[in-house]
């Protein structure tokens, strides 16, 4: 998949493409509806596959206040759009100046002038556009007028009618329920980031971890996980299973809050490395010890519980 970060000057076999629109945070079963169904567009008329996104996300840009809430960072976005076969990722920087332009000049400079998309797709609530008065209403007008295809995809629902939404995502998050975040993405939420050096107390105590700040991710319950952890390893990730606290370790009075993997089995140096950790289930609330032989037989228990977790199918 190849990336665009203009929608100007775009190769030939780009422009034309079926483009599915939309911020696409978390990459949820609905997401992967709007973006599938523009796939089959783009198949069915034999041209280019393509997303068009915007970065960073609106309501950081808005709300600067708010807490971390995103599910898929940039980096994470890219490979799991990537992974459902698209051809071009379109990525269109979001700011206050770009929030101005009228609904009509977006359609008529970027997707039609820019992209010359021959099949627009969005999902039913996508809005855009100067006082966000963009709709699918307005996409399917204009397509008509200038002579785009245009879909608007439907909600999508699970088999008790509830929408998938990254909404969803986050409150099961944060009700330490990543079984449930799993139904809605269709796989584990997943955190990515580069391995940092803590102050090593899990090696003193034979279980060391890798330390990851979370950044921008929405933050889970704080308690402790059964983890898959990714290895990057170049062009392979090397999975390997875990147990991990998330939190701010009250036994040693820490501040900063932070994500702590402990690998089973596993011998290496990963300080530095990129490391992927999905969040599989939820062993327990995080809490204070009395002492660090209560904490090292509180964390054996937690890796048997995850072990047994790990070996369900």
């Amino acid at each position: 998949m190849r990336i665009f970060r203009h929608y100007d000057a775009l190769p030939d076999d780009v422009r034309g493409a079926a483009v599915a629109i939309g911020n696409f945070d978390g990459i949820h079963r609905g997401h992967q509806a709007v973006i599938g169904e523009a796939g089959r567009a783009a198949k069915d008329a034999g041209i280019p596959w393509a997303v068009l996104t915007f970065e960073p996300h609106p309501v950081s840009v808005f709300d600067t206040g708010t807490e971390p809430f995103r599910l898929t960072p940039f980096r994470i976005k890219a490979r799991h759009i990537e992974a459902l076969g698209v051809d071009a990722m379109i990525v269109l920087h979001f700011d206050r100046d770009f929030s101005t332009i009228p609904a009509g000049d977006f359609i008529q400079e970027i997707l039609i002038n820019g992209i010359n998309s021959g099949h627009v797709v969005s999902g039913y609530d996508f809005i855009f556009g100067h006082k966000r008065k963009g709709s699918c209403e307005l996409l399917l007008h204009m397509g008509q007028e200038h002579g785009y295809d245009f879909t608007c995809v439907k909600k999508i629902v699970d088999g008790e009618g509830t929408v998938y939404s990254s909404t969803r995502v986050r409150e099961c998050l944060k009700n330490a329920d990543p079984r449930g975040a799993a139904h809605v993405l269709g796989r584990n939420f997943e955190i990515e980031g580069r391995v940092e050096h803590g102050d090593q107390r899990g090696r003193t105590i034979g279980f060391p971890t890798a330390n990851l700040h979370l950044g921008e991710y929405q933050r889970p319950a704080h308690g402790v996980y059964a983890v898959r952890a990714g290895i990057d390893k170049g062009t392979e990730t090397e999975w390997v299973n875990g147990v991990a606290n998330f939190g701010n370790r009250p036994t040693f009075d820490g501040h900063d809050t932070v994500l702590e993997a402990h690998l089973f089995d596993f011998d290496g140096d990963l300080y530095g490395r990129h490391l992927r950790v999905t969040l599989v289930d939820f062993i327990r609330p995080e809490k204070r010890f009395q002492g660090i032989e209560d904490l090292r037989t509180q964390i054996a228990d937690d890796c048997e519980n995850a072990r047994k977790i790990l070996a369900r199918p």
